[in-house]
């Protein structure tokens, strides 16, 4: 089986997923790790998130060790995946992968649970099950500031309230892949939902129970 969930910044899919992945047995893959594996090669690189070529180069070039860089969840490289997600040569280059790890899970798991923002639409049109995981940009920004703060980051909760919004409007424009609800897709609205509520909502609908 594959479950897609896709959904903006901070609503709550990444948690979501690996919980539904471990109920299952399920492998788990966060696609957003791919482009901000992607991004914090381009800034390590010295060149801008906006420079198409260089993001292109380097998601090409991306190797598993790069998933596992210590900089991946900074607010900074958060942003510049935002932006290499909008070059064609990256997401080309990595829709193969995510491809492949679903409908072919390591370890001989019984399905896969991915997630990312494009997932229903694009990557894994023919996904047995789709969500799409939201809550208000207040209720996500809090969220975000809450846990950057927690690692230390000197940051306002008006910073963080302005990159959510500006990375939606970045991912709901781009011209391929943007940020929208698959058809068919189960809608789950997490802004009032601690994590056990909306993790048995998205377990009633994956088991076929709504």
């Amino acid at each position: 089986m594959i479950v897609a969930i896709d959904g903006p910044a901070a609503a709550g899919k990444g948690t979501l997923a690996r919980k539904l992945a471990d109920h299952y047995g399920f492998a788990h893959l966060d696609t957003g790790a791919l482009y901000r594996a992607v991004a914090s090669r381009v800034l390590r690189a010295g060149a801008s998130p906006d420079d198409a070529a260089a993001a292109a180069r380097e998601a090409e070039a991306l190797t598993g060790t790069d998933l596992r860089a210590s900089d991946l969840r900074t607010e900074r490289v958060s942003d510049a995946a935002s932006r290499v997600a909008t070059v064609p040569g990256v997401r080309a280059a990595l829709l193969e992968f995510q491809r492949t790890f679903a409908r072919h899970p390591p370890e001989g798991r019984p399905g896969a649970v991915v997630e990312g923002r494009d997932i229903g639409t694009v990557v894994l049109p023919d996904a047995d099950k789709k969500l799409f995981v939201t809550a208000s940009a207040e209720v996500r920004a809090e969220r975000r500031w809450r846990e950057l703060a927690a690692g230390g980051a000197a940051v306002t909760l008006a910073e963080v309230l302005k990159s959510v919004v500006e990375r939606d409007r970045r991912d709901q424009e781009r011209a391929q892949s943007s940020l929208r609800m698959a058809a068919g897709a189960f809608l789950l609205d997490t802004t009032k939902l601690d994590i056990d509520a909306a993790f048995d909502a998205a377990k009633a609908f994956v088991s076929g129970q709504n």
